[in-house]
């Protein structure tokens, strides 16, 4: 009989979860969680800021709150005046048309208004199922909309925490996407879904990078089941303890996603 095919385990985590989040912030941070865009703004941000840099997206979205002045505004205008609006941005062919239609079915659903502060006080599945009926709104959106905006114990898993997740063997080799947002829930504190969110893109950005890791630099590689073999050591070879690093002067290191915007743009 032909061998059995083993199965591809996913690697045994040898760091906590809080540790990891407080050896993270301590590198990058801190990370004051302040919401800064109400929920539709935020949708729209989301919207805007899909297969875009963060420079890019808050462009177009200054752009947009420049040409219309509001949010509401916006609702009215016709598919190419947000087209041209948010050109700045890239992918306004695509992005406009979104955003008019996840506009449009907010209005048609909640009695012609765009306050969706209500999705606070819901429970958090039955708040993500409300926007995930949005269309153009999936699990990362739903979590972004409601960690950033409301400070709900969402997840929002983008490239850069499931890469990270992965190599920590906080989720398996063949664990999708979509289902990462529900197995990190599960396993992440509430109240440290903030902040395991922003160290963990911060982290994926600056150090544990896709195609060139860091290792050297990062103070977690003592608890990472993958280093050995991303960088081609022994087996027998210990990873060094992680080296203090100074934390960065000056300027905080600025939050994954969403600018502020001003009272007027409201």
């Amino acid at each position: 009989m032909p061998p059995k095919t083993r199965a591809k385990k996913a690697k045994t985590p040898t760091i906590a979860i809080p540790e990891a989040i407080r050896l993270l912030t301590d590198q990058y941070g801190p990370f004051p969680q302040e919401p800064r865009l109400d929920p539709a703004h935020e949708m729209v941000f989301t919207i805007l800021s899909q297969h875009t840099s963060d420079i890019n997206s808050e462009r177009a979205f200054r752009s947009l709150m420049n040409r219309f002045g509001s949010i509401n505004a916006v609702t009215q205008a016709n598919v190419d005046e947000i087209e041209s609006a948010i050109s700045v941005g890239g992918l306004a062919k695509i992005k406009a048309p979104r955003i008019k239609a996840i506009l449009t079915r907010v209005l048609e659903l909640n009695e012609d208004s765009l306050d969706l502060s209500f999705l606070a006080e819901m429970p958090l599945d039955e708040a993500k199922a409300w926007l995930r009926q949005l269309p153009g709104i999936g699990p990362k959106s739903a979590g972004i909309i409601l960690n950033f905006s409301l400070g709900m114990p969402a997840m929002a898993i983008d490239t850069h925490i499931y890469r990270v997740s992965q190599r920590l063997g906080l989720i398996g080799p063949k664990v999708n996407v979509d289902k990462a947002h529900d197995l990190l829930e599960a396993v992440v504190d509430p109240e440290q879904v903030f902040p395991f969110h922003v160290c963990f893109v911060t982290h994926g950005r600056q150090t544990c990078k896709a195609l060139r890791p860091l290792c050297e630099d990062c103070v977690i590689s003592f608890g990472c089941p993958s280093r050995e073999r991303i960088q081609g050591l022994s087996k027998d070879t210990k990873p060094a303890a992680p080296k203090q690093k100074q934390r960065r002067k000056g300027k905080l290191t600025q939050l994954p996603h969403t600018p502020q915007i001003t009272e007027q743009e409201k």
